[in-house]
């Protein structure tokens, strides 16, 4: 399926893990990519599994004003347009009781995963050069600790819950033109969550109906559907994946 033939995605915090696994998914669709991250030396890398027209790389800090605004600039040089913006750099820098969080902690949790995911949506929407506002498709990553209390990430929750509302909130402000959805995972193997599952994965995966845990794969295949005109009549929707853990009673 080339369901994405002709169109540009900026996939935020792309150099691996979920990112890099939606990023591919949408190259392979026929996408041309832009992926960031903090690293260069990490988007180099993941920049070798794209083919060289296919794929541009920007670095810098999600939450800087300059480093958004340097990604679009490239976008609209290199490609001219901008079709699907995916909102996936996050940050979970501690681990422990919301009652004994750091606020400081806490406000960087929040600047990263809430306010940055609201800065890159307004700065493509308000881009003239990119034509987004006129055809556009949102896709924040979520989280199923947004749903549920779930035990050492509990300020994450928190700020993938408002998540869930700014995704239901701009797919009415939005709309007609621009759909704004978001997907909800729960425990994906990748770096960034081992210390949710390394060694002792057999016992996390046993509370998921499906019995394992999830891969970036898992992910990119239902963002690329919400990007997709497959899901033309489908916004303002958070879509749990999440192996059945969420119904079975479970916490991320």
């Amino acid at each position: 399926m080339q369901r994405f033939d002709g169109r540009v995605a900026l996939v935020t915090g792309g150099s691996r893990g979920i990112g890099l696994g939606i990023a591919s998914r949408l190259a392979a669709e026929g996408a041309q990519v832009c992926i960031t991250g903090r690293s260069e030396d990490s988007l180099a890398a993941a920049a070798r599994e794209f083919s060289p027209e296919a794929v541009l790389t920007v670095a810098g800090k999600s939450q800087d004003p300059a480093h958004r605004a340097a990604v679009l600039d490239a976008i609209a040089e290199r490609f001219g347009r901008l079709d699907v913006l995916v909102n996936n750099a996050g940050t979970n820098p501690v681990f422990g009781p919301v009652a004994e969080l750091d606020p400081v902690a806490a406000a960087k949790i929040l600047e990263i995963n809430l306010l940055g995911t609201l800065a890159w949506s307004q700065q493509v929407v308000a881009d003239a050069r990119l034509g987004f506002a006129e055809h556009g498709a949102i896709v924040n990553i979520s989280s199923v600790s947004s749903s549920v209390p779930s035990p050492g990430i509990g300020m994450y929750g928190i700020s993938k819950a408002a998540i869930d509302h700014l995704t239901r909130t701009l797919a009415v402000e939005l709309g007609p033109n621009v759909r704004v959805n978001a997907v909800a995972p729960a425990v994906v193997k990748t770096d960034f969550a081992k210390k949710l599952y390394e060694g002792r994965e057999e016992q996390v995966s046993a509370a998921y109906p499906l019995k394992r845990l999830g891969e970036p794969a898992d992910i990119a295949g239902p963002v690329a559907f919400l990007a997709s005109e497959d899901a033309a009549w489908v916004t303002g929707q958070v879509l749990d994946v999440d192996g059945g853990l969420l119904v079975a009673g479970g916490t991320a």
